[in-house]
């Protein structure tokens, strides 16, 4: 229903100039009332015309023989254009009902009147005096007439009627008076008086039953929306009980909805018929219970939800039901609606589960997790106990989901939830944060050893061997703790600390548990300050290339250089590649970092000896970035450097995080005729297929195997035999790295390594110190 439908509401008393309009009261809509008086004009306009058509022509008749015919048809004239023109204003306001009438039209249509007024006083003024007593009543008796019917038709405005009356009876009383006919004055008089009283008392009526109509009108309407809407819809029905609650009257939708036809069920309990299997045990679902014990007490009730039984399947009514009662007022059973909402509160279930269970795992979601935390410490406090908030980070995973895709992951992640499962016990609650991200809340920790025996528990637990779609996975656990309140007390507070415990797990390399202590507050801000001087560090030229010297084996003479990146930071002094090289791959700054190490190593390189080479190391992240290569060709483009003597060095790992793209740049970075020499060789995820698919210029043997060998390792000397051998029929030269000692040096020279790099060589060095080297044929060794 629209806004204007509204019905206006009425003052309790209605004023006589709240009526005739000449004011508006506060209390009532008279904006509406008056468009309720008035849009009832235009219906009465063809009889109001016809009214005065007639009373013209008796006039006309009454003076045809004493007023000149031409003054009776101009009258006659101008007394019809006063009439159209009161018909184009009552029909501007056949709408008024529907809207706010203004007073501007309300002042039209009196006007309106006036000018009619005025034009039926003219043959009491003009035409009276041209005839006899008899002509004269004879015209007083048309003019009542008139003031008569304007009375009764127009009960909608009676300013107009009291001004058309007012203007024309006074004209007749002046006639009167004018003639010395007093006793006609008085009569006149009195009539003027009643018309005047019965059309206001006419209009006070007429209004109330214009209001009560359009209420009336209003609330049909309201009823027919309501029973049409509840007949439309098909999930509804009407219900009605006796005093014994046995179904009467019974609707063919209520029956349908319970799988019967209507005769079956006329005259069964209700109770029994929505109750199934519980009639017969006596094991009523609460809400069934709830619903008897209220037909019991004879009380209304409204959207009861009700557990019902229905042809053995189980669903959810809603109900709503009213005592009925009989003429003497005796209780006379029940009525009411009822509707079958099973799919919305199913739906309803699934949207709430959603909201606090992670889809893929099945476990709590970080919202839920997070409440039974608050919850957990909230029991801590009351009970002057301790909980504990464990965060577990899988290491590896990201390999697998990289390597093997999104949908090995995700039902590598599904084998972890169960196995998180079987550690927890009814204390502790596990839920996943996101990602490889999962955490515990153990809600009772007051014994002190619990918290580590489910660490381990976790570490072990996740680090067996998973079957996933015919792969066996391999991946690992890091695990931060927190106690609460201990190391917080707040939520907030211990989740963040668990977070700063296990990042210090994964930087002392992952497979580890470790509790939170304050001084991982200074450490996570001492790597925030570190990170925001590395960010300038590249601005403020803090970064500076060492080179290491790689020998041949044989002669000793240097073939190649090793770019090293060292920082010496404006506020941190100098600062270990240990440290902020992972923080730079971290955060992505290694890429541009890269780019400047690229372009300085060639630029330097090409003061060289045209035969020695300078090999720089390239992160997982760089070789992956789409700009790789091209940052490459602009390094040697601007040195002039040629591509034969630059080798990009690059661990193993990075075929593991993604192979396919790994691949595809190196195989570009070979086109161009640059080496690619695998560094750390043996340390990782080692495997001879990306050895047989890539043409690596050399393998670096780790300086691990370099110093096992010295030692008489048997695996290690197995290692660099098989590497060598390996090496030499793919064609591949070999360097092993970390030699400082002669023992080492000649170990490896029986190896069969070609070249050798090492601090018995020499450390990184300056540029202006490498460059040095090369004024001697060969190499000082450390021990000279």
């Amino acid at each position: 229903m629209s806004k204007n439908s509204v019905v206006p509401s009425l003052p309790r008393v209605l004023p006589v100039t709240a009526v005739l309009g000449l004011s508006d009261p506060a209390e009532g809509d008279w904006g509406r009332l008056r468009g309720l008086q008035y849009s009832s004009l235009a219906r009465v306009t063809k009889h109001r015309i016809t009214a005065h058509i007639l009373a013209a022509l008796g006039v006309c008749w009454i003076y045809i023989g004493t007023v000149h015919w031409a003054f009776l048809l101009a009258w006659l004239a101008v007394l019809g254009g006063s009439l159209y023109y009161g018909a184009q204003i009552d029909r501007d306001l056949v709408d008024a009902d529907r809207r706010r009438i203004g007073r501007d039209e309300v002042q039209k249509q009196t006007i309106g009147a006036i000018a009619n007024a005025l034009v039926w006083v003219v043959p009491m003024a003009f035409f009276a005096p041209y005839g006899d007593a008899m002509a004269k009543l004879e015209l007083w008796a048309v003019c009542a007439m008139v003031m008569t019917a304007c009375a009764v038709m127009l009960p909608a405005v009676p300013l107009a009627n009291l001004m058309f009356t007012g203007i024309v009876g006074a004209a007749a009383l002046a006639s009167f008076a004018y003639t010395l006919k007093f006793e006609m004055m008085i009569v006149s008089l009195l009539f003027i008086a009643v018309v005047v009283r019965g059309a206001i008392e006419n209009a006070r009526a007429f209004l109330t039953a214009r209001v009560a109509e359009a209420g009336m009108a209003e609330r049909n309407e309201v009823v027919s929306l309501l029973l049409k809407e509840f007949e439309e819809g098909e999930a509804d029905w009407l219900w009605q009980i006796d005093t014994s609650r046995r179904v009467r009257a019974a609707s063919p939708r209520f029956a349908f909805a319970l799988g019967l036809g209507p005769d079956e069920i006329d005259g069964k309990s209700f109770i029994q018929l929505i109750a199934g299997p519980a009639w017969e045990t006596g094991q009523f679902p609460s809400s069934l219970h709830d619903l008897a014990e209220r037909l019991k007490r004879r009380e209304s009730f409204s959207n009861l939800l009700v557990r019902v039984s229905i042809g053995g399947s189980q669903r959810w009514w809603e109900l709503s039901g009213t005592p009925k009662l009989d003429d003497n007022g005796n209780f006379d059973g029940f009525r009411g609606v009822g509707s079958d909402v099973t799919e919305q509160r199913e739906s309803s279930e699934k949207i709430a589960h959603m909201a606090r269970y992670d889809t893929l795992s099945g476990l709590p979601n970080r919202m839920m997790v997070t409440e039974a935390l608050g919850e957990a410490m909230r029991y801590a406090d009351q009970w002057r106990t301790r909980c504990a908030f464990l965060m577990i980070d899988l290491d590896r995973f990201k390999a697998v989901n990289d390597t093997l895709g999104h949908l090995v992951g995700d039902q590598l992640l599904a084998r972890v939830s169960e196995r998180l499962r079987t550690i927890c016990s009814d204390n502790e609650l596990c839920g996943r944060l996101g990602g490889d991200e999962f955490a515990i809340v153990v809600r009772d920790a007051s014994d002190p050893t619990r918290v580590g025996r489910i660490a381990q528990a976790i570490i072990e637990g996740l680090s067996r061997p998973y079957e996933v779609d015919h792969h066996t996975l391999y991946i690992g656990a890091s695990v931060g703790s927190a106690t609460g309140p201990r190391d917080g007390t707040t939520v907030e507070t211990l989740m963040r600390n668990a977070d700063l415990a296990l990042y210090r797990s994964k930087e002392e390399g992952g497979g580890q548990h470790f509790g939170y202590e304050p001084e991982l507050h200074a450490l996570a801000e001492e790597r925030r300050k570190l990170e925001f001087s590395l960010r300038r560090a590249l601005e403020r030229n803090e970064f500076v290339l060492n080179y290491q010297p790689v020998v041949d084996a044989m002669d000793e003479n240097i073939v190649s250089f090793e770019a090293l990146l060292r920082w010496n930071s404006e506020e941190h002094g100098m600062v270990s590649p240990a440290k902020f090289i992972p923080l730079a791959e971290d955060t992505r700054l290694i890429v541009p970092i890269g780019e400047w190490v690229l372009r300085e190593a060639c630029r330097e390189a090409a003061r060289w000896p045209a035969h020695v080479k300078v090999a720089v190391n390239v992160s997982g992240e760089q070789l992956l970035d789409t700009h790789f290569i091209g940052s490459v060709v602009g390094a040697l483009s601007q040195s002039g450097l040629p591509a034969q003597r630059l080798e990009i060095e690059v661990t193993e790992s990075i075929f593991v995080r993604d192979a396919i793209t790994a691949r595809a740049a190196l195989e570009q970075i070979m086109s161009l005729g640059c080496g690619i020499a695998l560094d750390d060789f043996g340390t990782g995820y080692s495997s001879l297929a990306y050895i047989r698919n890539l043409r690596f210029s050399t393998i670096k043997v780790d300086r691990s195997f370099v110093q096992g060998a010295a030692t008489g390792s048997p695996e290690s000397l197995a290692i660099i035999r098989a590497v060598v051998a390996m090496a030499e029929s793919l064609e591949m030269s070999t360097t092993a790295e970390g030699v400082e000692t002669e023992a080492e040096l000649t170990c490896i020279r029986q190896l069969g390594c070609r070249k050798i790099q090492g601090y018995y060589y020499g450390r990184p060095m300056p540029a202006v110190e490498a460059r040095s080297l090369f004024a001697t044929p060969t190499l000082q060794r450390a021990s000279a």
